[in-house]
């Protein structure tokens, strides 16, 4: 089989031998997979002369069942995430704890976007929102926009931030009030929450050093929140902390049992009682999202490129030659 790989600060296809089936898994041939431009680009960036897989987040149909698996059969379609048992790869071979169905509504091309959406959905869970409370969502590229869109589906109210006009323009679309410019924001913030402040900031951006880290602790309230979600420096003011008792948190992906062996190598789930959000419910979570119709992600699958051209991919997207927030890779 054919597969995406970093190596040498470059993106290559490289041929494998297929996957083996394991007793709780799945075998899948792939449909389409998503580019997540943030994580893969710095993936390439970092490589040396080992290959590192690209891509966790796909979508495909059974072709085998591990003699352990009972609510899947050959032929389903089936959503899936997380590396390295997902990945831009002709055939995939993963833990039943990482899939979901996906109902014959649900375009395959939307459904390939599931571990965004899962990593989306928790890191709102973090933020622990509740009904009505105000959420600001700073850096509006892949993540930020899937963010805020499920944000504004479950009726928080939701106030963006971004440099770049483009991806302002793209949340206008769904009436979410979004800015590029942090005084417009600002004043926003003030006007919607009466002066006391949001609730929780989420910090989808990227970078070493921003000033983004000390200014957003003047935008949340008394006891207000601080989601790190980008890999942005976690660079906070004792002061202004604590003078709101603000909370600093962290989302981690997709959700609990991400990178747990028993989850997920092992394919053993949670508790539902103990452990109500795991990862791979929060893929199915984002699935009904879709299905029912409470986001709208067609603007995500503008980019749809063959397989075979990824490489060329990933080159336009390193160099902002691309538009697009994300590549949806298309599989023979």
């Amino acid at each position: 089989m054919k597969s995406i790989v970093a190596c040498n600060q470059v993106a290559h296809i490289k041929d494998y031998e297929n996957p083996e089936i394991k007793p709780s898994y799945l075998l899948i041939k792939t449909l389409y997979s998503a580019v997540s431009p943030g994580t893969e680009n710095t993936l390439i960036s970092i490589s040396g002369d080992h290959d590192i897989p690209l891509g966790y987040s796909a979508v495909g149909v059974v072709e085998e069942c591990g003699e352990q698996i009972t609510d899947y059969q050959v032929g389903d379609i089936v959503a899936c995430y997380g590396a390295p048992y997902v990945g831009h790869s002709e055939y995939l071979a993963v833990p039943s704890t990482l899939c979901a169905k996906v109902p014959d509504s649900v375009n395959p091309k939307e459904a390939a976007l599931a571990g965004i959406g899962a990593i989306a959905i928790h890191a709102l869970r973090v933020a622990k929102l509740q009904f009505g409370e105000t959420v600001v969502i700073v850096g509006l590229g892949l993540l930020g926009q899937m963010i805020a869109k499920i944000a504004n589906a479950a009726a928080y109210n939701v106030i963006a931030f971004d440099l770049l006009p483009e991806r302002i323009a793209l949340l206008q679309e769904d009436a979410i009030s979004a800015f590029t410019q942090l005084s417009d924001m600002e004043s926003e913030v003030k006007k919607a929450t009466n002066g006391q402040g949001a609730d929780a900031v989420l910090l989808c951006a990227g970078g070493e050093k921003s000033p983004l880290t000390q200014q957003c602790l003047n935008w949340i309230r008394n006891q207000g929140r601080v989601v790190i979600v980008g890999d942005i420096e976690p660079d906070f003011p004792r002061n202004l902390m604590f003078a709101k008792e603000a909370q600093i948190l962290i989302s981690r992906a997709g959700g609990p049992g991400r990178y747990d062996p028993l989850y997920e190598k092992q394919a053993t789930d949670y508790p539902y009682g103990y452990i109500r959000w795991t990862e791979g419910r929060n893929v199915k979570e984002y699935i009904r999202l879709v299905h029912d119709k409470r986001i709208d992600v067609q603007s995500f699958l503008s980019d749809e490129v063959d397989f075979d051209e990824a490489p060329s991919a990933y080159e336009e997207l390193k160099t902002n030659m691309s538009q697009s927030l994300t590549k949806i890779f298309r599989y023979n």
